[in-house]
């Protein structure tokens, strides 16, 4: 497999490193920085240094991995110089524009891994990066279904956990729980500098509580610049509502309601709790074998239905009757609720589908 990273950073050189070492892969990697790209070589992150073109023409797969505001443009050229049977992605933090901008090929399937570090550069990556890390995928009904099996295949292989989620859903749960906690951050960094200021040069100690809340404020302003400019009406939607639930919080607080409190506070433990146990390990993989027309956009219909109910592809296979006109698909999804739960959404969507078992696929 021969491979593109456009913009050998901690994420694309993360990817070069893992894509080598785990998918014996031959990466080319593509940057503005010659220092940066020999010192990506140095370091095992790519194998060679090139332009974009001469980094799509024979690539199987092409990361699209520049700054946020210049994802569109870096899809448009990496799409235009790369060959029929690529796939094109991306590891942008918003999906919406770019969606927009490029999603009409069929080749363009957005992507964004949720993994990475305090560290930024070539030198902070990591082989392990994406292992166990949640990648999204944005395919749309114009996506190829084969191009889509062959990303998710190559994600697994980096030890990613691929999942299809819809690029406009994908933006506001990034808005909720990526972006507006820098929001918050942000405001509290702010809010705390003001109120502590004294007549000494020297503000007041802080706790742990105020360093754990505040530990990314400030953080790469030019890179959070373009993710809050990308995708400003979730993120300004999620301002306005947690705006509202601070109004109330201090409403609650005024009225010195001990049990109210009390229950105030538990709640918002058990909400969080909640939330971080939703990635608990589901069970053994059950195989699903669906049977569905050859026509476009089956694939990613079967990949966001199934993710927008919580059930995650942890496979897929592919096979394609002989005269291409159907075909079947081979799903693996953790445990005996998610493959039940997965069988009767497949079923709503008009296809013929039977659970056949136990097991990893070979």
């Amino acid at each position: 497999m021969k491979i593109a990273v456009l913009g050998v950073g901690l994420i694309g050189g993360s990817i070069g490193l893992a894509a080598r070492q785990r998918l014996d892969a031959e990466v080319i990697g593509c940057g503005r920085s010659p220092e940066r790209l020999q010192r990506a070589v140095e370091l095992g992150a790519i194998d060679r240094a090139g332009s974009l073109a001469e980094a799509c023409a024979e690539a199987d797969l092409v990361f699209c991995a520049g700054p946020v505001a210049a994802l569109p443009e870096q899809a448009r050229e990496a799409l235009a110089a790369s060959g029929p049977e690529a796939v094109v992605t991306d590891v942008g933090s918003t999906k919406g524009e770019l969606v927009a901008a490029v999603g009409e090929d069929e080749r363009f399937i957005g992507g964004h891994p949720l993994a990475g570090a305090e560290t930024a550069g070539v030198e902070n990556a990591r082989a392990d990066l994406f292992e166990g890390a949640r990648w999204y995928l944005t395919p749309t009904e114009r996506s190829s279904g084969l191009l889509y099996d062959r990303l998710q295949r190559a994600l697994t292989g980096l030890g990613a956990r691929p999942q299809a989620i819809d690029p406009r859903g994908h933006d506001q749960l990034m808005a909720t729980v990526s972006h507006l906690p820098h929001v918050l951050a942000n405001v509290l960094a702010a809010e705390a500098a003001q109120s502590l200021t004294t007549e000494s040069e020297r503000l007041p100690d802080v706790g742990p509580s105020f360093r754990d809340a505040t530990r990314v404020a400030g953080s790469n302003p030019a890179i959070w610049a373009d993710i809050f400019a990308a995708n400003r009406e979730a993120v300004a939607e999620s301002v306005d509502s947690v705006a509202e639930r601070l109004r109330e919080a201090a409403e609650l607080i005024r009225s010195g309601d001990h049990e109210a409190l009390g229950a105030w506070h538990g709640a918002a433990g058990e909400a969080r709790r909640r939330i971080l146990e939703a990635e608990s390990e589901a069970g053994p993989l059950r195989e699903l074998r669906i049977v569905v027309s050859n026509k476009p956009g089956t694939i990613a219909e079967l990949a966001l239905a199934l993710g927008e109910a919580g059930v995650n592809i942890e496979d897929m296979a592919l096979h394609p009757a002989p005269d291409m006109t159907s075909g079947a698909v081979s799903l693996w999804v953790g445990g005996e609720e998610q493959a039940r739960k997965a069988e009767s959404l497949v079923r709503e969507l008009g296809h013929t589908v039977s659970v056949v078992g136990d097991g990893s696929p070979e």
